[in-house]
């Protein structure tokens, strides 16, 4: 059995944005995000459905349709396929995103 870890030790300090491959199995991925204060998780789409979960800090996530919401610890975000969207961090912030 594989030790229990740590969502930071999946990230280095240094960069404004980070990504790292959480788990991947057989029907979807799930990716670890550090956002840092004023890092930006630039305008992109996605092919599927996702999941954005914040689990620390406080990002702004935005869509080319105009919604605009803030995520905070335990709030999530649903993303629908072929939007563009972004997001922004307002402190230094923990996410998964579920695919």
């Amino acid at each position: 059995m594989e030790e229990v870890r740590h969502l930071s030790q999946l990230h280095t300090n240094e960069k404004a944005l980070s990504v790292s491959v959480l788990f991947k199995g057989e029907e979807g991925i799930m990716r670890s995000l550090h956002i840092k204060k004023e890092g930006f998780l630039p305008e992109h789409t996605t092919s599927t459905p996702a999941v954005l979960v914040c689990v620390m800090g406080k990002v702004t996530y935005e869509d080319e349709i105009g919604y605009r919401t803030v995520l905070e610890p335990g709030n999530f975000q649903k993303i629908e396929p072929h939007i563009k969207h972004w997001v922004k961090g307002l402190e230094d912030s923990q996410l998964l995103l579920m695919k």
